[in-house]
Protein backbone atom coordinates (compact mmCIF):
# COMPACT_ATOMS: atom_id res chain seq x y z
CA UNK A 1 0.00 0.00 0.00
CA UNK A 2 1.36 3.46 -1.29
CA UNK A 3 1.05 6.31 1.19
CA UNK A 4 -2.38 8.21 0.70
CA UNK A 5 -2.87 11.19 -0.90
CA UNK A 6 -2.81 14.40 0.06
CA UNK A 7 -6.64 15.81 -0.88
CA UNK A 8 -6.09 18.87 -2.91
CA UNK A 9 -7.81 22.07 -2.08
CA UNK A 10 -11.12 22.66 -4.01
CA UNK A 11 -11.20 26.64 -3.60
CA UNK A 12 -8.23 29.46 -3.87
CA UNK A 13 -8.48 32.15 -0.98
CA UNK A 14 -9.53 35.17 -2.69
CA UNK A 15 -6.90 37.85 -2.39
CA UNK A 16 -8.74 40.64 -1.65
CA UNK A 17 -10.41 38.75 1.52
CA UNK A 18 -10.73 41.81 3.52
CA UNK A 19 -12.32 43.96 0.78
CA UNK A 20 -15.24 45.77 2.22
CA UNK A 21 -17.82 45.32 -0.65
CA UNK A 22 -16.54 41.57 -0.48
CA UNK A 23 -17.51 41.16 3.17
CA UNK A 24 -20.55 43.19 2.60
CA UNK A 25 -21.45 40.53 -0.19
CA UNK A 26 -20.12 37.44 1.81
CA UNK A 27 -22.74 38.17 4.79
CA UNK A 28 -25.39 38.70 2.79
CA UNK A 29 -24.69 35.29 1.15
CA UNK A 30 -24.49 33.37 4.47
CA UNK A 31 -27.30 34.62 5.63
CA UNK A 32 -29.73 33.73 2.29
CA UNK A 33 -28.43 30.80 1.99
CA UNK A 34 -27.27 29.42 5.26
CA UNK A 35 -23.92 28.75 4.16
CA UNK A 36 -21.75 27.49 7.05
CA UNK A 37 -18.33 29.97 6.69
CA UNK A 38 -17.02 32.07 3.81
CA UNK A 39 -14.94 28.79 3.11
CA UNK A 40 -17.91 27.61 1.58
CA UNK A 41 -18.52 30.81 -1.10
CA UNK A 42 -14.94 30.30 -2.06
CA UNK A 43 -15.69 26.68 -2.96
CA UNK A 44 -18.79 27.91 -4.99
CA UNK A 45 -16.73 30.56 -6.51
CA UNK A 46 -13.89 28.29 -7.59
CA UNK A 47 -16.48 25.78 -9.23
CA UNK A 48 -17.84 29.25 -11.26
CA UNK A 49 -14.32 30.30 -12.25
CA UNK A 50 -13.26 26.78 -13.93
CA UNK A 51 -16.82 26.67 -15.64
CA UNK A 52 -15.72 30.14 -16.96
CA UNK A 53 -12.81 29.30 -18.08
CA UNK A 54 -14.02 26.29 -19.82
CA UNK A 55 -16.57 28.23 -21.59
CA UNK A 56 -13.98 30.69 -22.96
CA UNK A 57 -11.75 27.92 -23.98
CA UNK A 58 -13.71 26.56 -26.02
CA UNK A 59 -15.21 29.74 -27.31
CA UNK A 60 -11.84 30.53 -28.63
CA UNK A 61 -10.88 26.96 -30.04
CA UNK A 62 -13.28 26.05 -33.41
CA UNK A 63 -12.42 22.69 -33.34
CA UNK A 64 -14.43 19.33 -33.63
CA UNK A 65 -13.14 18.36 -30.19
CA UNK A 66 -13.81 21.68 -29.05
CA UNK A 67 -17.63 21.50 -30.20
CA UNK A 68 -17.93 17.99 -28.47
CA UNK A 69 -16.75 19.26 -25.04
CA UNK A 70 -18.85 22.70 -25.26
CA UNK A 71 -21.93 20.70 -25.93
CA UNK A 72 -21.32 18.07 -22.84
CA UNK A 73 -20.65 21.21 -21.07
CA UNK A 74 -24.22 22.57 -21.97
CA UNK A 75 -25.77 19.68 -21.31
CA UNK A 76 -24.46 18.90 -18.27
CA UNK A 77 -25.25 22.36 -17.09
CA UNK A 78 -28.53 21.95 -18.38
CA UNK A 79 -29.51 19.11 -16.57
CA UNK A 80 -28.70 20.26 -13.05
CA UNK A 81 -30.93 23.44 -14.58
CA UNK A 82 -28.11 26.26 -14.54
CA UNK A 83 -29.04 27.19 -18.41
CA UNK A 84 -31.85 26.28 -20.57
CA UNK A 85 -31.66 23.40 -22.53
CA UNK A 86 -30.64 25.16 -25.48
CA UNK A 87 -28.33 27.07 -23.87
CA UNK A 88 -25.07 28.62 -25.49
CA UNK A 89 -21.98 28.87 -23.96
CA UNK A 90 -22.70 32.73 -23.76
CA UNK A 91 -25.11 31.76 -20.88
CA UNK A 92 -22.16 29.60 -19.29
CA UNK A 93 -20.18 32.99 -19.27
CA UNK A 94 -23.46 34.67 -17.47
CA UNK A 95 -23.71 32.19 -14.18
CA UNK A 96 -23.62 34.09 -11.06
CA UNK A 97 -22.72 32.59 -7.27
CA UNK A 98 -26.54 32.86 -7.03
CA UNK A 99 -27.20 30.91 -9.90
CA UNK A 100 -25.28 28.01 -8.31
CA UNK A 101 -25.85 28.42 -4.85
CA UNK A 102 -29.73 28.38 -5.71
CA UNK A 103 -29.41 25.15 -7.08
CA UNK A 104 -27.72 23.42 -3.79
CA UNK A 105 -29.76 21.21 -2.03
CA UNK A 106 -30.35 22.87 0.95
CA UNK A 107 -32.04 26.36 -0.86
CA UNK A 108 -34.08 23.73 -2.76
CA UNK A 109 -35.15 22.08 0.47
CA UNK A 110 -36.25 25.45 2.07
CA UNK A 111 -38.05 26.48 -1.66
CA UNK A 112 -39.88 23.03 -1.25
CA UNK A 113 -41.76 24.30 1.96
CA UNK A 114 -39.90 21.19 3.81
CA UNK A 115 -38.25 23.68 6.25
CA UNK A 116 -38.90 26.89 7.82
CA UNK A 117 -35.69 28.38 7.33
CA UNK A 118 -32.41 28.49 5.30
CA UNK A 119 -30.63 27.28 8.53
CA UNK A 120 -33.31 24.75 9.73
CA UNK A 121 -32.63 23.31 6.08
CA UNK A 122 -29.26 22.67 6.45
CA UNK A 123 -30.04 20.98 9.95
CA UNK A 124 -32.83 18.68 8.42
CA UNK A 125 -29.96 17.54 5.61
CA UNK A 126 -27.00 16.71 7.80
CA UNK A 127 -28.91 14.57 10.01
CA UNK A 128 -30.16 12.38 7.52
CA UNK A 129 -33.61 13.67 7.71
CA UNK A 130 -33.71 14.27 3.51
CA UNK A 131 -34.07 11.61 0.74
CA UNK A 132 -33.71 11.86 -2.95
CA UNK A 133 -35.32 9.13 -4.74
CA UNK A 134 -35.90 7.40 -1.70
CA UNK A 135 -31.81 7.36 -0.73
CA UNK A 136 -30.41 9.48 2.19
CA UNK A 137 -28.43 12.76 1.00
CA UNK A 138 -26.59 14.78 3.79
CA UNK A 139 -24.80 16.92 1.68
CA UNK A 140 -26.43 20.32 1.85
CA UNK A 141 -24.19 21.66 -0.95
CA UNK A 142 -24.87 19.27 -3.48
CA UNK A 143 -26.34 20.29 -7.03
CA UNK A 144 -29.82 19.31 -7.69
CA UNK A 145 -30.19 17.66 -10.76
CA UNK A 146 -33.64 18.87 -12.51
CA UNK A 147 -34.93 15.22 -12.87
CA UNK A 148 -34.35 14.58 -8.83
CA UNK A 149 -35.64 17.72 -7.63
CA UNK A 150 -39.47 16.52 -7.32
CA UNK A 151 -38.17 13.43 -5.38
CA UNK A 152 -36.43 15.48 -2.83
CA UNK A 153 -38.34 14.39 0.21
CA UNK A 154 -38.36 13.57 3.91
CA UNK A 155 -36.76 10.15 4.66
CA UNK A 156 -39.15 7.69 5.08
CA UNK A 157 -37.17 6.34 8.55
CA UNK A 158 -37.16 10.02 9.79
CA UNK A 159 -39.28 11.21 12.68
CA UNK A 160 -40.05 13.98 10.11
CA UNK A 161 -41.88 11.55 7.91
CA UNK A 162 -44.91 11.63 10.36
CA UNK A 163 -47.19 15.07 8.88
CA UNK A 164 -47.75 15.59 12.14
CA UNK A 165 -44.46 16.12 13.53
CA UNK A 166 -44.18 19.82 15.04
CA UNK A 167 -41.40 20.54 13.34
CA UNK A 168 -43.24 20.11 9.74
CA UNK A 169 -44.38 23.19 8.17
CA UNK A 170 -47.95 23.29 8.32
CA UNK A 171 -49.86 24.03 4.64
CA UNK A 172 -52.62 26.42 5.70
CA UNK A 173 -55.99 25.21 4.56
CA UNK A 174 -57.22 26.96 1.23
CA UNK A 175 -60.61 28.21 3.22
CA UNK A 176 -58.81 29.80 5.98
CA UNK A 177 -56.35 31.75 3.34
CA UNK A 178 -59.95 32.87 1.99
CA UNK A 179 -61.10 33.96 5.19
CA UNK A 180 -58.09 35.85 6.56
CA UNK A 181 -57.98 37.79 3.08
CA UNK A 182 -61.99 38.63 3.14
CA UNK A 183 -61.34 39.60 6.89
CA UNK A 184 -58.31 41.95 5.72
CA UNK A 185 -60.36 43.48 2.86
CA UNK A 186 -62.82 44.53 5.09
CA UNK A 187 -60.68 45.93 7.64
CA UNK A 188 -59.04 48.00 4.77
CA UNK A 189 -62.27 49.19 3.18
CA UNK A 190 -63.71 50.26 7.16
CA UNK A 191 -60.77 52.23 7.88
CA UNK A 192 -61.00 54.24 4.33
CA UNK A 193 -64.54 54.86 5.51
CA UNK A 194 -63.49 56.21 8.60
CA UNK A 195 -60.59 58.14 7.25
CA UNK A 196 -63.38 60.01 5.02
CA UNK A 197 -65.87 60.52 7.90
CA UNK A 198 -63.11 62.14 9.48
CA UNK A 199 -62.12 64.35 6.39
CA UNK A 200 -66.18 65.42 5.73
CA UNK A 201 -66.46 66.57 9.66
CA UNK A 202 -63.95 69.83 9.23
CA UNK A 203 -66.15 70.95 6.67
CA UNK A 204 -69.39 70.31 8.09
CA UNK A 205 -68.62 72.28 11.20
CA UNK A 206 -67.08 74.94 9.20
CA UNK A 207 -70.86 75.08 7.16
CA UNK A 208 -72.58 75.43 10.47
CA UNK A 209 -70.57 78.34 11.63
CA UNK A 210 -70.57 80.64 8.64
CA UNK A 211 -74.59 80.03 8.62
Amino acid sequence: MGDPKKQKKKYRRPLAVWNEERIARDKVLIQNFGLKNKREIWKVESKLKSLHDQAKKLTAQNTMQAKKEAEQLLKRLSSVNLIQQNGKLDDVLSLTINDLLNRRLQTIVLKKRLARTVNQARQFITHNHISINGQVMNVPSYLVPLNEEQSINFNTDSTLANIEHPERVKEEPVATAEVKKEKKARKSSKKKEEEKLEEELPEEKKKHKEK
